[in-house]
């Protein structure tokens, strides 16, 4: 191998959103932050739980609440014009 060519591999901090760090060698620079990790996947700790770390399906779930909501609205309103004839 030539020298003065390759990244270099250093040892990192994988930061997990649940707490849980652990080391590893990468050519990234700084820690890696995660989501999930084997400590608090489902699939490795046999537990059932929604992984959701950053609110992302409440914030989903809100959305569709107020898009449901201006739907319902913008429905009323035109139920409620009077129907004019000539």
């Amino acid at each position: 191998m030539k020298a003065a060519i390759h990244p270099a591999y250093d040892e990192i901090n994988v930061i997990c959103a649940c707490g849980s760090t652990f080391k590893t060698r990468s050519t990234h620079k700084g820690d890696i932050r995660v989501e999930i990790c084997s400590a608090c996947h489902p699939f490795f700790t046999g537990r059932q739980k929604l992984v959701d770390t950053e609110g992302r399906v409440d914030r989903f779930q809100k959305m569709m609440q107020k898009s449901k909501d201006m739907k319902d609205a913008k429905v009323k309103k035109v139920a409620k014009q009077p129907v004019t004839t000539r």
